[in-house]
């Protein structure tokens, strides 16, 4: 699932709002001296950076304009809790992984279980592709970069 998307799930990545995250990685660089200036000027209890020409602060419209992810529908929060994740993820990803914790998933089993659809695969495996490779980006872009920083 490294590298760019496969073009036979560009329209389930965009239908998810996905997309642009899926494409950043080439275009995008951290730069981890900018990084580390910032995070030295972040006030958390204001949510605002301190700056020598002013306070800035950060809006979720400015996350949306940087990292192209909608902000204008439902959100999720919180946790869910379920008596069957092994269910859950079979309805979703079509496979169950034989050691499931909780809603916990293995990247590796991930990344084993789904491979690059072909051009002779069937929507359904087309659609659980794409679900696989965006909680891929959520485990590489969102929470390795969060943790890096």
């Amino acid at each position: 699932m490294s590298g760019p998307p496969s073009p036979l799930i560009e329209n389930y990545l965009r239908e998810a709002g996905f997309w642009y995250m899926a494409n950043i990685d080439s275009r995008c660089k951290l730069d981890l001296k900018l990084i580390s200036a910032f995070i030295k000027r972040w006030r958390p209890q204001m949510h605002t950076f301190h700056l020598p020409c002013g306070e800035c602060t950060i809006t979720l419209k400015d996350v949306q304009l940087q990292l192209g992810l909608p902000v204008d529908r439902s959100v999720l929060i919180g946790s869910a809790q379920s008596a069957d994740w092994g269910a859950i993820c079979y309805d979703l990803l079509g496979a169950i992984l034989d050691n499931i914790y909780g809603g916990w998933i293995e990247m590796r089993w991930l990344r084993d279980t789904f491979s690059e659809p072909g051009d002779n695969s069937t929507e359904v495996e087309r659609i659980r592709y794409a679900r696989a490779y965006i909680l891929e980006i959520i485990r590489v872009y969102l929470m390795s970069n969060l943790s890096r920083n």
